[in-house]
């Protein structure tokens, strides 16, 4: 079952002499359960394309499927919603609230969306990810490791279809850059939730289940 597809994808910049094709037609399908990492050079599209797959910003042409449901189809108030209920983001700079504990932070999304959260599933989350310590912590507590992990908590705690990854290691050093790896490939196939994750890094690539490679705003092997 495909969970994420994009359809002639396409995000255009500029005009005439000056236009930059950051994505020129992208054909792409995540089925249920994937880890699958995209790579490129900088500059490539690769973070443009998850940007558009997030449905953080608008495509100029071509179409983003989540789970059948058209995201450009939706006003913005609309998507903002399904965005929230459907998609997990981790990004590299954690963007945790400040003034918000571990706990409050990964409980925020479903908080803003006015449900409730689920405490024994969230509590198995923060046991997986070993933050049951540091529940009540404040992100300056901790560190860029632990916060990342908190990231990607909040990100499974909304049981979101798909969870994209925008280089979440690049703030990391290569050690903790494994463990957090190694935690998304945990949380992947211990909650059967789709992964998607941009990076830069060859080896850090290597550990998805499939490797799809953009240059130049195009696919050149999936």
């Amino acid at each position: 079952m495909s969970v994420l597809k994009t359809v002639n994808l396409k995000k255009y910049y500029g005009k005439g002499a000056s236009l930059v094709k950051a994505l020129d037609g992208v054909n792409l399908e995540v089925k249920q359960g994937e880890f699958v990492a995209i790579v490129g050079t900088s500059g490539s599209g690769k973070s443009t394309l998850l940007h558009m797959m997030g449905g953080l910003d608008r495509a100029t042409e071509g179409k983003v499927y989540i789970n059948d449901h058209d995201i450009f189809s939706m006003k913005d108030d609309e998507l903002t919603i399904f965005r929230r209920r459907n998609i997990g983001f981790v990004f590299q700079n954690y963007n945790l609230v400040p003034i918000l504990n571990v706990y409050e932070n990964i409980v925020l999304p479903m908080e803003l969306d006015g449900h409730r959260a689920e405490r024994g599933y969230v509590d198995h989350i923060i046991h997986i990810l070993g933050l049951t310590e540091k529940k009540t912590q404040m992100p300056n507590q901790l560190s860029g490791g632990q916060q990342q992990r908190v990231a990607i908590a909040r990100a499974l705690a909304t049981k979101p279809a798909i969870i994209l990854a925008d280089e979440p290691t690049g703030n990391l050093d290569s050690a903790t850059s494994q463990d957090v790896i190694s935690l998304l490939k945990t949380t992947s196939r211990e909650f059967e939730q789709t992964m998607v994750m941009i990076t830069h890094n060859e080896e850090i690539a290597q550990t998805a289940d499939r490797i799809v490679r953009i240059e130049d705003g195009k696919i050149v092997r999936r």
